[in-house]
């Protein structure tokens, strides 16, 4: 029998320079590359993600990015999945495919509540 997945939203906060006097910004993909990282041991790799599909949705403001994860796993999953997400953002640091490096601060990292509209990108995650 197939594993039940569901969706859970993670939210989580860094600090991450913005773009200044010439002086370009860190990469903030970089961000959602370092959970896929951790949560895949790659991120480049064949659907679906072993342990937990997952979206990343940064918003950044000024210094400061927000974080929007949806991902789907087993109930049994979640903390360990949610501890992962925060595990890899603790880092503070990305060296990309490209040698780019990307740095930021961890603020940290709650449970959120699935926007309404997310609940389609949440259905697909979950197969459903």
């Amino acid at each position: 029998m197939t594993p039940v997945r569901s969706a859970f939203l993670h939210l989580a906060t860094v600090a991450m320079d913005a773009a200044q006097d010439g002086i370009p910004a860190p990469d903030i993909a970089a961000l959602g590359a370092a959970v896929t990282l951790e949560l895949c041991g790659s991120w480049d790799h064949p659907p679906p993600c072993p342990l937990a599909p997952h979206h990343t949705r940064p918003e950044q403001k000024g210094d400061t990015v927000t974080l929007r994860i949806i991902f789907a796993t087993e109930p049994a999953n979640e903390a360990l999945v949610r501890s992962r997400i925060d595990s890899a953002l603790r880092r503070g640091s990305l060296t990309g495919p490209d040698g780019r490096t990307s740095e930021w601060a961890f603020l940290g990292g709650v449970p959120g509540v699935l926007d309404p509209s997310e609940a389609d990108h949440a259905r697909r995650l979950t197969g459903g």
